[in-house]
Order: structure tokens, then C-alpha cells, then sequence
């Protein structure tokens, strides 16, 4: 990297902040098919099958293939599965197909290097490649740790020599669950120890003149994910490096929860311009994940990369990009104040969904906002994804609505109502400055971040109703969005704000298809683009509220998109969560048929984080966000944990989820599901 990038860069993850600009990677050539550079994002899946299954595996790379898939990455846990994969190499070659293929290695040195000779590229995961878990706490002396890693070099440097000579390419892939005791002895359980994990290695590297690197961050939580890409970024620009990235949510899960998970943190980052090959890690066929993948990567195509001297440079200073101001490798709400002691402050983000062309004259159309309406009782039971606002523009409901759920009207319309309890008006910025009246408890006011420098905007009359909608129809509107949240801290604003986004009618129409569809579930762009634009803002900790704007969709996806990202973010939890892999070829039994088991039986238990894992590969370690764990043992054999600690090893498959709920009820974590 040239000494003028990395001036340009010191100290920050991305080139703007404000602006779309790709972020600039070494290339690297991986078979036919380069990545990184001025290379589009390239899409990547792995096989579920088994390795030693030629047939199998070639027919489902085949699928993925045809998909859309760049690379396929085929697990090789020991040196017969990584000898086959020449079998499966001439097979798809005799076939027509040349799609580069990665080993995906962990705790075999010398399968890696088996591999290395046959595949295009290899993966290796720093944290069980040359060191242990153990969850030991260890110390070291600067001596000590030294000696560590010289004895890490030795046992890494073959790895590298073959690469070398055969001109492999390689990702060097740290997981945040499965970092080694090492590590999180020095460093902990953070983004700054995955990247150390990562750094180690890749100086190894170049030490050995070897350069033909990818390097990814992946986590279960977006949160951190996203944390740990950026300090990668600003670490390797410091050292004068600029690999590849791999961008992954570990262990997304399924259907909807698995597309927004994945959103949030491979979106963020795309829209910071950080990315140069996508996998979507969903608990599917893989076939099902490229679609996703694409839709994600799709929308930065025909975005311009700007040049890091373009006017929005300028704009950083004034925006706080210096750390100081907005730390990107540390969680941290915005402070803001309580209004009406509902919305802002130590409040969860509130939901707001759109009614207005709603059936207004049954209250079962509440059911949607997830008020379930009993006719026989004349009453309201509330849902766990219960929204807090609904907006009804100019449209008045001929019944009475819930006692704790608020109502949102124009201005105007507000004005011409009798009775004002639990309703507030929604205002332009010209009218709330020029209008008297105003309501005692909340007003809502709509404002684009362009309105930021104008008169109305300095003239407005600022007290604890006051919350701002933000809007915007720029297209870089997450990076116009989040400009604002900047201005408004160096105005010193504590103003709560509702993040609100707007999608067209004819992009998001259910009726049809499109292109992220499943023979079980049509998933919406909806759920993709909103998980992006609104979770790259939550993830930072800018908004009070979202409000999805999507004429064509209905309701009732709406709200449980809402709830979706509140969760994945991390922001407000309202459904269990699953951390549940994708599968491979070392999973020892059926994940998809298994999540769903697990889903059904304990999907009341809200807050709570259950871990399904295929093998011990990604066993305690990617469960290190977990409260519990199903993990696969060996044939018909399931190890059950709490967190990351064993409670029952090889558990009869026909009885782990007993066993598995047992210990959830002995810990005072469950709760009967309601019949409702």
C-alpha cells in the first residue's frame, strides 16, 4: 500500500464516512476468478455434504454454481477428505466447470497442506490451526509469549511454502467463539483479540514473502463483527497492509432472523465500502444462500466509488470522524433525552408502522401491529413484537384503540380531534416553527439531514416533546442519515430520533418472487435493505426508533422485520435467538430439520440465545454468545452446554431436547407457552 493511502487512512476504517467509496484491496488471484482490487464483491457458499461423498459434493457445488457461486469452499477436517478433493476437482472440471474451490481446515496442519497442492485456495482458522482451547486462563512474559509464537511460525510456515510454490491463495479466518485460550488470555473476548488473532498470522506472512491473502472477522453477534472489521482495517492500514475481506455473520441462522442477522453486519459494511467476497451463513441449502448474497452485494454496483479528496472529506472534521467523537470499535448509545418519558434516554428503540390505508373500521387490523383483538372479551392481548406507534395520517378508526399503544397523526388532523389522549401529531419542519400549537407531550417532527443548515431548522423551539424523523431519499441515504446524527453532536442535540426509511412500492411487491426465494419461505429485498440501512445506524448506537416505510408489504412483515433488526443489533430483544451454523460436510446431523425442533419447542423463551452446532468445530467456541448449546458429538450423539461449559455429553439425539429444556428449567429460565 503507498504511503499516501496510508496517510489518507490513519486512524479510520473506511475512506468517508459521508460517501460511498470501495475501500481498496491488494489483489489477490484465487484460480481464474480475482478478488479485491477494482474486482467486484465476489459471491462465495460451502457445501453441506460430505467430502469423501464425490458425487454428492460435486452435484451440490453444481447447484451453487449455477446460483451464482464464485467459490465454493468444500470442508476438509482430515487428510482423506482433503485428498478427495482432487476426485471432486477432476469430476467438476470433466463436467465443464472451473469455479475455483477453498479447503476449509481448522485443527488439521497437515490436511491444509494436502489441500493446498489441489485447491485454489485454503482457509485456515488462526485459533485452532497451531493453538488450543481449553478456556484456560493463561499467563505469559513477554519471553514466554514471544517463544509462543515462534512456536505457532514452525508449525504454519509448511502451510505457507506450499502456498507459495503451488499459488494458493489463502484466508486467514478468525472466529470470535473460537479464539484460543492464548489470545483471550492477552486479550480477551474482543474485537481487538480477533484481530490480534489475525495479525499474528498475517505477519507470518509476509515475513515469508507470501501475500496472496483474504482475511475475515466473523461473529454470531453483527455488533461485534462489525467492531472487529473496522479495527482490522485501521490495523492493517497502519502496518502498511490492505487485504482482501471476506465478509460473514457466523452462525446467522434461518429464514427471516438468518437474512436480517446477515444484513446488518455484512450490510453495515458494505455501505462503509468495506468487502470484496460475501458469504451469507444461513441454516439452509447453500444453493438458497447466494441469492442473498447478491441482493446484498447488487446495490453498491452502480454506486460510484468516490475519491477520498471528494468534497465529503471535507465534511469529516465537522461530522466528528475523529475517534474522540464517535468511537466505531466500541458499542455506545447516543445520549439523548426522555420524551414523555416514552421515547429517547435508557429506552429500548420504539417501533412505528404505518395504518393509514388500513381497514380503520375492524380492530383486528391491529393484529398486524401484533394486538391480537378478542371479539367475545371486547379486549387487546399484547404480542412480544407489539409496536409502540401507529401512524394513521390523515385517517380517523371508527373503534377504540389499545390503552398503551400511541397514535400518529398529520398535524393538521391532529388539530381536529376531540379527543387527544395517546395521540400526537406529526409535523413538516415549517409548521412546527411557525404553528402555536402544540401537543403537551410528544410532537414528532419530520426533518431530511439537509435540514440541518437551514433557517427553520436554527429557529426551532427546542423542548423534551420534541423527536426528530429523519428521512432521507439520497442514495447513499444510510451515510446522509448518519452525517446528521454527527452534526447533531457537535450542535450538542440531544433530540431522540426516529430512523425512518422509505421504500418503493414496485421493488418490494410480495406478489412477486423476485430473487431471494426458497421452496419453503419468499423472503422480501425488504427485510435485506432495511436490516442495512437502519442496523448500520443501530449497530453505531444513532436512533431512538425505526419506522419502515414499504407501501407494498404488508403490515404485519413490517413489524416483524422492525423486530427483526431491533434483535440482531442487539438493540431490543423481544424472541429467542438461535446461533445456528449452516452446516458442512462435518455436521452429524440434520441442522435444518433440527432447528426447526429446537424453534418449535422453546421459540416463548424471549431473551434467551440457544446455540445449534453441527459439530465441535464450532461448538463452545462460536457459543460463546449462547446461554445454551446443542451441539453434535459423533452419529446419533448430542453434547449439551450451558454457555460454554458441558453439562451432558453424548445425549441419545430422541432425547437431547428433553435433556436440553430440563436444564433450561432447572436454571429458572423457563416459562410455559402461552396458549394464546
Amino acid at each position: 500500500m503507498d504511503a499516501e493511502a496510508i496517510k489518507a487512512l490513519k486512524g479510520r476504517y473506511c475512506n468517508s464516512l459521508t460517501e460511498y467509496s470501495r475501500f481498496k484491496t491488494r489483489e489477490v488471484f484465487i484460480g481464474d476468478v480475482p478478488m479485491g482490487g477494482d474486482n467486484p464483491i465476489r459471491i462465495q457458499s460451502m457445501t453441506t455434504t460430505n467430502t469423501l461423498d464425490t458425487l454428492s459434493t460435486v452435484e451440490q457445488s453444481i447447484r451453487m454454481i449455477n446460483a451464482g457461486c464464485e467459490y465454493v469452499r468444500i470442508t476438509a477436517p482430515s487428510i482423506k477428505e482433503a485428498q478427495n478433493l482432487a476426485d471432486i476437482k477432476k469430476e467438476l472440471h470433466k463436467r465443464g466447470y472451473k469455479t475455483p474451490l477453498v479447503a476449509d481446515i481448522h485443527f488439521t496442519p497437515n490436511a491444509a497442506e494436502v489441500a493446498a497442492r489441489i485447491v485454489e485456495k485454503v482457509r485456515v482458522n488462526p485459533g485452532n490451526y497451531a493453538d488450543k482451547k481449553k478456556f484456560d486462563q493463561l499467563t505469559y512474559t513477554p519471553t514466554e509469549y514471544q517463544a509462543e509464537l515462534e512456536r505457532i511460525y514452525k508449525k504454519f510456515a509448511p502451510l505457507v511454502k506450499v502456498c507459495k510454490e503451488y499459488g494458493t491463495a489463502m484466508r486467514i479466518g478468525t472466529n470470535h467463539g473460537s479464539l484460543s485460550d492464548r489470545i483471550m488470555s492477552q486479550y480477551g473476548d474482543t474485537p481487538r483479540g480477533m484481530v490480534e488473532s489475525a495479525m499474528e498470522f498475517m505477519r507470518m506472512c509476509e515475513d515469508m514473502n507470501y501475500y496472496n491473502l483474504v482475511i475475515s472477522m466473523k461473529s454470531s453477534n453483527p455488533q461485534v463483527m462489525v467492531q472487529a472489521y473496522r479495527l482490522l482495517v485501521e490495523t492493517m492500514v497502519a502496518e502498511g497492509m490492505n487485504y482482501p475481506l471476506h465478509l460473514g455473520v457466523t452462525e446467522a441462522g434461518d429464514g427471516e432472523d438468518g437474512r436480517i442477522k446477515s444484513a446488518v453486519g455484512i450490510g453495515t459494511l458494505l455501505e462503509d465500502g468495506l468487502g470484496d467476497t460475501v458469504r451469507v451463513s444461513l441454516t439452509e441449502e447453500p444453493e438458497y444462500e447466494i441469492p442473498v448474497a447478491q441482493a446484498l452485494v447488487k446495490r453498491y454496483v452502480e454506486r460510484k466509488a468516490k475519491s477520498t479528496k471528494h468534497k465529503a472529506e471535507e465534511k469529516l472534521s465537522a461530522f466528528g470522524f475523529q475517534l474522540s467523537a464517535h468511537n466505531p470499535y466500541e458499542y455506545q448509545k447516543r445520549e439523548t433525552y426522555e420524551a414523555n418519558a416514552f421515547i429517547g434516554g435508557h429506552m429500548v428503540p420504539r417501533v412505528v408502522v404505518d395504518l393509514s390505508a388500513a381497514n380503520l373500521k375492524d380492530p383486528a387490523v391491529l393484529s398486524d401491529a401484533g394486538y391480537l383483538y378478542s371479539a367475545l372479551l371486547d379486549k387487546y392481548n399484547m404480542a412480544e413484537q407489539s409496536v409502540d406507534f401507529v401512524y394513521l395520517g390523515d385517517a380517523l378508526p371508527s373503534f377504540n384503540f389499545p390503552g398503551n399503544l400511541k397514535q400518529l397523526y398529520n398535524y393538521k388532523t391532529w388539530q381536529t380531534l376531540a379527543n387527544k389522549t395517546l395521540c400526537h401529531p406529526v409535523f413538516e419542519l415549517s409548521e412546527y416553527v411557525g404553528e402555536s400549537q402544540k401537543d403537551h407531550a410528544l410532537n414528532l417532527v419530520r426533518v431530511k439531514p439537509s435540514d440541518i443548515e437551514t433557517a427553520d431548522f436554527g429557529a426551532l423551539p427546542l423542548d423534551k416533546t420534541l423527536v426528530f424523523v429523519l428521512e432521507t431519499d439520497a442514495l447513499n441515504g444510510m451515510q446522509d442519515q448518519r452525517a446528521f446524527f454527527f452534526k447533531m453532536e457537535e450542535l450538542g442535540l440531544d433530540v431522540p430520533v426516529i430512523i425512518k426509511r422509505t421504500y418503493p412500492a414496485t421493488e418490494f411487491d410480495l406478489s412477486k418472487t423476485g430473487d431471494i426465494t426458497s421452496p419453503e419461505e419468499p423472503v422480501s429485498k425488504l427485510q435485506l435493505f432495511a436490516a442495512t440501512d437502519m442496523g448500520a445506524l443501530l449497530v453505531d448506537g444513532f436512533g431512538d426508533g425505526i419506522w419502515i416505510d414499504a407501501p407494498s408489504v404488508p403490515a404485519k412483515i413490517i413489524t416483524s422485520t422492525a423486530f427483526g433488526i431491533l434483535q440482531a443489533t442487539r438493540s431490543r430483544i423481544s424472541k429467542t435467538e438461535y446461533i445456528s451454523c449452516p452446516s458442512c460436510g462435518r455436521t452429524l446431523f440434520d441442522l435444518q430439520e433440527t432447528t426447526q425442533m429446537i424453534r418449535s419447542r422453546t421459540s416463548h423463551l424471549k431473551g434467551l440465545k440457544i446455540g445449534i452446532m453441527g459439530c465441535i468445530v464450532n461448538g463452545p467456541g462460536e457459543m460463546a454468545d449462547a446461554d445454551y448449546g446443542y451441539v453434535g458429538a459423533g452419529p446419533d450423539k448430542i453434547t449439551l452446554y450451558r454457555g460454554k461449559e458441558v453439562v451432558q455429553k453424548n445425549v441419545s439425539s430422541a432425547n437431547a431436547l428433553d435433556e436440553l429444556i430440563g436444564i433450561i428449567k432447572d436454571d429458572g429460565n423457563w416459562i410455559e407457552p402461552s396458549e394464546s
